[in-house]
């Protein structure tokens, strides 16, 4: 990692009429690191990740990636970025080839460059084999992985995945960090990503921002949030880092597991302000 900021809030705001979902923010992410956006439904992660792409407006010098301004250099920062949204991006009537080049026509990736570029973001997430297949006949792990292909088509140095597991059973969520690592460890590109997966975070992040109503709760490394909520026990037990959530926010965790026609449904029930 660098001493390069690739995404930088400053007191950013962000209000659906009354309710406040994002809350005076202030956030750096580092270049280069796995940077995990941690709270519980309604914590304003999911509003402060659409700030960051531009899909959502921002006033000026709030928030910046990789020096570009959110609000004033929109298709600059958009740029930069791949994106993985909470919502079924993949089209079940395409092959998983056929998806990632619209993905790869919608970020003008030069013509000459496209069939290369499919096929090497497909290799990255270890869909070669079934490029040719219908999206609607794959499971919901290779749905999750084609939709990581479709965001690294366009070679972005910000990766940004909103709840990337949601709905995939352990075995298909490792698989899916398992392509997400080995990209980043081949390119050096930041990821930027919220979870509901304490496991996930403790494993993959490089450091943790736990929110609650809006706000950054708690700041560092997993091991540093564990070490300190260790320290504050009266018994000096071994705290997880999900124990350090529920100290933060005070939420419960689910799992899930499903396929393709599983994962429509569940993101279209977890579409929410958080």
């Amino acid at each position: 990692m660098s001493d390069e900021q690739a995404v930088v809030c400053e007191g950013l705001r962000y209000s659906f009429g009354d309710t406040v979902a994002v809350d005076s923010l202030d956030l750096s992410v580092v270049s280069g690191e796995v940077f995990g956006l941690l709270g519980p439904n309604g914590a304003g992660k999911t509003t402060a990740i659409r700030c960051v792409t531009t899909l959502l407006p921002v006033p000026p010098g709030t928030v910046r990636v990789f020096g570009r301004d959110a609000a004033t250099e929109r298709m600059a920062v958009r740029r930069l970025l791949g994106y993985v949204p909470q919502q079924l991006s993949a089209d079940s009537g395409l092959t998983a080839r056929e998806n990632v080049a619209l993905f790869a026509r919608v970020f003008d990736v030069p013509r000459r460059e496209r069939r290369e570029r499919v096929a090497q973001a497909l290799d990255a997430v270890g869909l070669t084999d079934a490029a040719d297949r219908m999206a609607g006949t794959y499971s919901g792990g290779m749905v999750r992985r084609l939709e990581l292909a479709q965001a690294l088509v366009s070679a972005p140095r910000l990766l940004i995945l909103d709840e990337p597991t949601i709905g995939l059973d352990p075995i298909a969520r490792t698989g899916v960090w398992e392509h997400i690592m080995a990209v980043r460890a081949a390119t050096g590109m930041t990821v930027l990503v919220t979870t509901h997966y304490m496991d996930e975070a403790d494993q993959y992040c490089d450091r943790v921002a736990l929110m609650h109503q809006g706000r950054v709760r708690a700041l560092g490394t997993p091991e540093s949030l564990r070490a300190d909520l260790r320290a504050r026990r009266a018994d000096g037990s071994a705290p997880t880092l999900e124990d350090v959530f529920r100290e933060v926010a005070g939420s419960g965790l689910v799992e899930d597991g499903g396929e393709f026609r599983d994962v429509r449904r569940t993101r279209s029930t977890a579409t929410r302000v958080g």
